[in-house]
């Protein structure tokens, strides 16, 4: 029953820490490709339009590790199960990894920006920013599907 419940806590906070990220990577072509500079800055900077973002998911991806560690920890005993629950938490540390390495540095830049012209590294950081979500979407799309099979690999042989 304890491994039911830490799998489906992993998979409850994976999927809610997994959801903002993949709302990025569907806003981004639009955001990339048909936005102008002017309104990507007013949405993205000024406006407040990922707020929550940071402040919800932040704890939700700590918590994703978390929970998935406990419940490799719970399965250490049953294989394959146990790597995939370790690997899906090496993917979700991976994704927070990648914020803080490709997406806090473009943060960084954008709370710089004032109102005014748009300056002349827009389209780096705008690329660093998106791609950056991007990336971490990724690891997390990873990281959810090894926590699946892991729920799944116990049953793998029994069929």
């Amino acid at each position: 029953m304890v491994v039911y419940l830490a799998g489906l806590l992993s998979l409850l906070l994976g999927a809610l820490s997994l959801g903002p990220s993949f709302a990025h990577v569907l806003e981004a072509p639009p955001r990339l490709f048909v936005w102008s500079p002017e309104l990507w800055r007013e949405a993205t900077v000024f406006n407040g339009q990922f707020a929550l973002f940071a402040k919800v998911g932040g704890p939700l991806d700590v918590a994703t590790i978390l929970a998935t560690c406990f419940l490799s920890y719970l399965l250490s005993n049953e294989r394959p199960a146990f790597w995939f629950a370790l690997a899906g938490g090496g993917f979700f540390a991976g994704g927070l990894a990648a914020w803080f390495t490709l997406v806090a540095p473009a943060n960084a830049i954008l709370a710089t920006w004032q109102p005014g012209p748009i300056p002349a590294d827009f389209e780096a950081v705008r690329l660093r920013w998106e791609t950056g979500h991007m990336a971490v979407a990724a690891l997390k799309v990873l990281g959810f599907g090894s926590i699946s099979v892991a729920l799944l690999a116990p049953r793998l042989g029994s069929g």
